[in-house]
């Protein structure tokens, strides 16, 4: 329909508007960083880019008495020349805690390194396009990241969860109330996360002619914008014919017409909606494990790789561009198999 929006163009479309209101206050040379960069980043990238440079310039602002008489905007090009090593050292330490606008802010070591990893990027351009002499951000080394214990439900809480679901008996009265509303659509949601181990963002943008039941595939976009076919079994089947013959009887807000996965608004499905979702049911099953949209997407990675022992089709599955990625994912189930390779072959017999 013409009045209805592509999920994933309207998505792009609000990270630029965003990247726009926060590049306005940055320094005019940040421009040109961000249309250099265009062409190899999504706009989701650049936006959390813009962000992370906002902070390392307010960070400027205040602790450098050069710069703090001076509008943010106002700086020119010639200011990444007189930062040291050392200042990016100081930064580095700030990002830790620090308070903004009445507001605590703190950084674990995965929010220092997306920050410095912009940071280097930021530099990098302007000193390869030569238009800065040094590059003080590359003596920085990231900061080393401590692997988390990968949390995945097993194979008996995936049934408990999807029968909780279906039945219900575990939630609150409240829960119940619009439980009969939405559990054909919780079931379908939660058996093709499970099924597939697509990422919510690409759950959230399919629209119904995605979806192929003739070739039991759904189409959708990964990160970085391209399509792939991704393929889906009977019980991921069963549990979308039994919803879309209720969405098919529903009539959507306008601009969400061909939204495959509604809210009770009958408003395209937000990733927001799906991560309370799946804590609301994933709490009834486990309190011990914080269960999350991308937890259900490791609990089927984790699946096929045990089924197939193949890292590289489960790379591939998950949409990961280095299977560097996924290995270091699977990495206790690799290394489990090497060791069940100790005993499988006889040498001698016994």
């Amino acid at each position: 329909m013409e009045n209805s929006k592509n999920y994933h163009d309207e998505q792009n479309n609000l990270n630029t508007l965003k990247m726009r209101e926060v590049v306005a206050a940055l320094p005019p040379f940040c421009k040109q960083f961000f249309r250099g960069i265009q062409e190899y980043t999504s706009s989701r990238t650049r936006l959390a880019y813009a962000y992370d440079l906002r902070v390392f310039f307010e960070f400027l602002h205040s602790s450098n008495p050069a710069l703090h008489e001076m509008e943010i905007k106002d700086f020119p090009l010639e200011v990444m020349d007189r930062i040291t090593r050392e200042d990016i050292e100081e930064y580095m330490e700030y990002i830790t805690y620090y308070k903004k606008d009445g507001k605590e802010y703190s950084n674990n070591e995965r929010g220092k390194k997306r920050k410095l990893s912009a940071l280097k990027s930021f530099y990098n351009y302007f000193y390869c396009e030569e238009r800065i002499k040094t590059n003080p951000a590359a003596l920085v080394p990231l900061p080393k990241q401590h692997e988390k214990e990968i949390v995945r439900l097993d194979a008996d809480e995936v049934a408990i969860l999807l029968d909780q679901v279906e039945e219900g008996a575990k939630l609150s009265k409240s829960q119940l109330k619009y439980h009969n509303k939405t559990k054909l659509r919780d079931a379908a949601l939660l058996t093709l996360l499970l099924g597939t181990g697509i990422r919510v963002s690409e759950c959230v943008g399919l629209d119904l002619n995605d979806v192929d039941f003739k070739n039991n595939g759904i189409k959708i976009r990964r990160k970085g914008g391209y399509e792939t076919v991704v393929y889906f079994g009977d019980e991921v089947a069963d549990a979308l014919h039994d919803y879309l013959e209720k969405r098919y009887h529903t009539i959507p807000m306008e601009g969400h017409e061909d939204a495959l996965f509604l809210s009770l608004q009958n408003r395209r499905l937000s990733v927001r909606a799906v991560e309370n979702l799946v804590k609301k049911y994933a709490s009834t099953v486990t309190s011990l494990k914080k269960i999350t949209p991308h937890k259900l997407r490791s609990t089927y990675g984790t699946a096929l790789y045990k089924e197939t022992g193949d890292i590289y089709l489960v790379a591939d599955v998950l949409g990961h561009k280095d299977v560097n990625t996924t290995r270091k994912h699977y990495a206790a189930q690799e290394d489990a198999r090497r060791r069940m390779a100790a005993n499988a072959v006889q040498l001698r017999e016994k």
